[in-house]
Order: structure tokens, then C-alpha cells, then sequence
């Protein structure tokens, strides 16, 4: 019963303490620049270091990324995954996965049913695969994730995707439960929705994020 829990946007000792505190599955650390929740190499290093300490995956996150800023954060940070979270093809997924040699998770924004059609082909080279909301085009200053946006839930009943997916996209500690119960998710990811500001996560919400989740009905899907 309930789901298993990421925290993305960790960015110092204390956010990931009390992400680990409250079970979380997973850690997500933010290599994107643009983003309140960015981190340098040394900063990540330490905390892969006190995820893994825990035995709690620490998840990269990147957009579009080069090949060096890849080596940089394998080399440098030591994560047991990787998160794609920008235009990345189907055919660069792949080379990513070869060249991380971790497994790699692959971000799909959706907004319509007509989104899901993405999923087959990258389901062939991503080992998991997470579906946010896709900003607006009127959102001027949307991120590629961490928007605070959800999509329509009812959007993914009926679909079962060969490999594990998480729903994320505007959950909180309020309605991730009913997410969990709408979607029969198993995995669920979380960044803005337990922030007091944006990237500034507060150990509270984070707290009953977890409780919700982990104690939530996927079986009402």
C-alpha cells in the first residue's frame, strides 16, 4: 500500500536529513542553472554522499545535457541515477544510458491525451519514466519541471506503460493522496509542493508529503 517518494531540488544537508527522515525513496539534485534548486559539483558530492550513507537513490537531474556536464556529474557526484528532463530524443536517451552506464529516467511533459503518445518509444530506452505537467505556453518563466502545475490525472486510467512510471506535476501534502488513489501511481515526485519558497525545502511539509504518500491507496485506481 502507498507509494514510494521522491524529493527533487534538495540543495543543502538539512533538506536532505529531513528527506531522509521521512523515508523518501529517492533524492533528486538539480544540475540546471536557470533553476532555484541548482547545485554545484562539490555541494552534490557531499549530499550523494549522505543519500547513500542512508541507502536512498540520489537522482541526477539535468536538461538537454552535454556529454561533459554528464562525465562532470558522474565523475564528480557519484549519483545512482540519471533524470533527463528536457528535448532529449529517444536515439540521445539512449546514448546517455550507455555512456552513465546508471539507469536512466526520462521526463515526459503532458498536458493532453495526446502527449501519451511519446510514451512507446521512449519506454524502448528509458528504465523509468516520469510524467509532469507541461507548462503552459502562456508561462513565460516556466521551468521544465518544478512548475507547481498538474495535469489532468483522469488522462492516464487505462494506460499501462511496460516499465515503472512516477506522477509528478503540482502535488503537495494535500492532494497527493487523491493523485495516488486517481492514477494507481506507485511512484510519486515532489519539489515546489513542499517548499516555503521556491527552492527552500521546509522539513515539515516534507514530513506529511511522505506520510500521505506512503500510507495513500493505489488500489481505489
Amino acid at each position: 500500500m502507498g507509494a514510494q517518494v521522491k524529493i527533487c531540488g534538495i540543495k543543502t544537508p538539512d533538506m536532505m536529513e529531513a528527506a531522509l527522515r521521512a523515508k523518501a525513496s529517492y533524492v533528486g539534485l538539480v544540475f540546471f542553472e536557470k533553476s532555484p534548486r541548482h547545485v554545484d559539483f562539490s555541494t552534490a558530492h557531499e549530499l550523494a554522499k549522505q543519500s547513500r550513507y542512508a541507502g536512498v537513490w540520489s537522482v541526477a537531474l539535468s536538461v538537454d545535457p552535454t556529454n561533459a556536464l554528464l562525465d562532470e556529474i558522474i565523475t564528480r557526484v557519484e549519483p545512482e541515477m540519471i533524470q533527463l528532463h528536457g528535448t532529449e530524443s529517444p536515439e540521445r536517451v539512449a546514448e546517455i544510458a550507455e555512456r552513465c552506464r546508471r539507469p536512466v529516467m526520462k521526463a515526459l511533459s503532458i498536458s493532453d491525451a495526446h502527449d501519451f503518445a511519446q510514451v512507446g518509444v521512449y519506454e524502448e530506452v528509458a528504465d523509468l519514466l516520469l510524467f509532469d505537467a507541461k507548462p503552459p505556453k502562456s508561462m513565460s518563466n516556466a521551468l521544465p519541471g518544478g512548475n507547481g502545475l498538474a495535469f489532468d490525472w483522469s488522462l492516464i486510467k487505462g494506460r499501462t506503460p511496460k516499465k515503472p512510471w512516477m506522477l509528478s506535476g503540482g502535488l503537495s501534502p494535500d492532494n497527493v493522496a487523491q493523485a495516488i488513489a486517481a492514477t494507481g501511481a506507485k511512484m510519486v515526485d515532489v519539489s515546489s509542493g513542499v517548499e516555503s519558497v521556491p527552492g527552500e525545502k521546509d522539513a515539515e511539509l516534507i514530513a506529511a508529503f511522505c506520510a500521505a504518500a506512503q500510507s495513500a491507496d493505489e488500489t481505489k485506481f
